[in-house]
């Protein structure tokens, strides 16, 4: 039976970089954000976005990703509207995902809130990524080229770390890379141990 390993932490910890070293270490990965673009793609999904959101997010029928976040990350309410629409697509996803992988021991589900969406009770483990908030910040102001206000904003809309670490069984901290992923590779060792003597 495939162990879901649910790999989580906030806006800008590196969560999807620390995925990346597991899955050079042999362990698919599902990136739930990356799925969930694709998912948004489909007719379905944009029809209900356009229903529930209305006309002012589109350009010339084509769905503005950044009005729409303007949006959701301003208002909780409206985030759960969203996260209404598009999760139950990302969950089927993902099920389809893990029967292609069913032989594997191990697979990463990997999702910023895995918590918040409540998909946390169906990984069997779960990885807390962590960073300084200041890096965080820094993080996300150059990936994504926003302002600082607009992370806050963001990272208000999660949960903290202490609620993560509190359910979570492995915290990595990821301030430095080659730190973090030794941890990788310590939690691997203990999964295996675990799995041999299971």
């Amino acid at each position: 039976m495939t162990k879901v390993i649910g790999l989580t932490g906030g806006i800008g910890s590196g969560k999807t970089t620390i995925a990346g070293y597991f899955n050079e270490m042999g362990i698919p990965v599902y990136i739930a954000d990356d799925e969930a673009k694709k998912v948004m793609q489909s007719d379905e999904i944009i029809a209900a976005i356009h229903e529930t959101f209305g006309a002012e997010i589109f350009d010339n029928n084509t769905l503005n990703r950044a009005k729409l976040a303007d949006i959701v990350f301003n208002n909780a309410d409206k985030l759960a509207l969203l996260n209404a629409i598009v999760h139950p697509a990302v969950k089927m996803d993902f099920e389809n995902w893990l029967l292609k992988h069913k032989k594997e021991p191990y697979i990463i589900y990997e999702a910023a809130i895995l918590f918040e969406s409540g998909r946390y009770k169906e990984c069997d483990i779960i990885i807390t990524v962590t960073a300084p908030q200041e890096t965080r910040i820094e993080r996300v102001m150059n990936r994504d080229k926003t302002t600082r206000e607009h992370v806050l904003k963001r990272m208000n809309m999660q949960w903290n770390d202490e609620q993560r670490f509190a359910n979570s069984n492995y915290i990595i901290h990821n301030l430095n890379l080659k730190i973090a992923k030794q941890e990788v590779v310590k939690i691997l060792k203990i999964l295996d141990i675990k799995q041999n003597h299971s």
